[in-house]
């Protein structure tokens, strides 16, 4: 059952207790794969396994069972949001995490430079993250599409340099809605669409179907000796949605080196580390300086998920080990209630996002149930103590175990 739990509850909601750090390896679940074992089972992790025995495991859902959900939404769960009420889209996500200030009237889109080929009067897919190009072609490319290509009609139309094929657009104009559908086919060998119109059509709806449209077009014109184009999702604008510490009573430091994650981090009111370097070592350093001054960290770890987007078991399986070679200096800091999930699965047999449950644990000295059993694995997770939950339930359970929930009832 999904209820907002800090409405229902807001009484029994303390503003004292214990700290908080809630551990995201973006995509950390998978199935099993080779030698009919999963990543997780695969990686050598001597401090995960150790600390899941001394913890609670179970698996959490990110939206609904069956449903494979999107990154923004599998966050706002895990921040305990019901996903399917607070809809946050990719576009403002992207632009609010490498700083931008949104204006009146602007509508901001993510988007993917593609490996694209004229197929009659479609523009045909080939790779929808154009080999995952650098950073620094990235920037190249934004300056000779910003150069040459300024409006569309009527509207102003920027471009912005995000992280490796990942791109920020941005449509300042009148008469613009972001209930729209994407350019971008989610597969190769697909054509660029044509937005679809969400809900009713209106004029506001049509038009930006149309000019976003008429943009693909234009990029690709721009780059086709490149044979590149840009695939955009996620039109929006900023949402209204109530902050992070006003729910739950908490002061909360995001510590995420990428844009969309630090974006969400934002929009809900979190302070945002600065991670210029963009490494583990780093996010670790500042939890460190930063750990008196805050009572809840999000500390998120890319890496699992990338692997898993593109296929590669092996490089998961890295990412995993990765993570838990600096498990050993979070432990450190003797935090009240550490919990280590994902926030969906990403199985390198999928290359994708998944609607599979993610593998959970939390850890707290005092008042976790200590399963005494297993490794973190998934199916070790599915025997533990916590079960499987819905992932919007994950916060009171943290809040519980960090004694910051009162008794219900006399």
């Amino acid at each position: 059952m999904i209820y907002d739990f800090s409405k229902r509850f807001r009484e029994l909601i303390k503003d004292d207790g214990g700290k908080i750090v809630l551990c995201v390896l973006d995509g950390l679940g998978g199935i099993p794969y080779k030698d009919g074992r999963s990543e997780l089972e695969v990686a050598n992790t001597p401090n995960l396994d150790s600390l899941a025995k001394d913890s609670s495991k179970g698996l959490h859902i990110p939206v609904e069972f069956g449903i494979t959900p999107g990154s923004g939404p599998s966050h706002l769960a895990l921040f305990g949001y019901d996903p399917v009420e607070n809809i946050i889209k990719r576009g403002i996500l992207e632009a609010l995490g490498i700083g931008l200030v949104p204006k009146q009237n602007e509508i901001f889109a993510r988007g993917n430079f593609a490996k694209c080929v004229q197929d009659g009067d479609k523009i045909k897919v080939l790779d929808r993250r154009a080999g995952r190009i650098s950073t620094e072609d990235n920037r190249k490319l934004v300056q000779i599409l910003s150069e040459k290509i300024k409006k569309i009609e009527d509207v102003e139309v920027s471009f912005y340099t995000v992280k490796e094929h990942r791109v920020c657009i941005s449509f300042r104009g009148e008469n613009l809605s972001d209930d729209i559908g994407d350019t971008d086919p989610q597969k190769e060998g697909d054509f660029i669409r044509y937005p679809a119109v969400v809900g009713e059509a209106t004029f506001e709806k049509e038009k930006m179907a149309k000019i976003a449209y008429q943009l693909s077009l234009k990029i690709f014109e721009v780059l086709h000796d490149e044979g590149l184009c840009i695939l955009m999702r996620g039109f929006s604008k900023v949402p209204e949605i109530e902050s992070f510490q006003e729910k739950w009573k908490l002061k909360a430091l995001a510590i995420a080196s990428y844009p969309m994650y630090r974006g969400l981090a934002k929009i809900l009111g979190m302070d945002v580390a600065e991670i210029p370097s963009g490494t583990l070592e780093e996010q670790i350093e500042v939890m460190k300086k930063s750990f008196s001054s805050y009572e809840f960290f999000y500390f998120h770890f890319k890496m699992t998920d990338s692997a898993g987007e593109d296929g590669n078991f092996d490089e998961k399986v890295r990412a995993i080990e990765r993570f838990d070679s600096v498990l050993p200096s979070i432990l450190e800091l003797k935090p009240d209630v550490l919990a280590i999930t994902g926030d969906h699965s990403t199985p390198s047999k999928i290359a994708g996002h998944s609607f599979h449950p993610v593998p959970l644990l939390i850890y707290s000295e005092k008042r976790a149930f200590r399963d005494g059993f297993g490794r973190f694995t998934e199916r070790d997770c599915m025997k533990g103590s916590l079960g499987t939950i819905y992932a919007v339930h994950l916060m009171p359970l943290l809040l519980a175990h960090a004694g910051r929930l009162e008794k219900f009832g006399a």
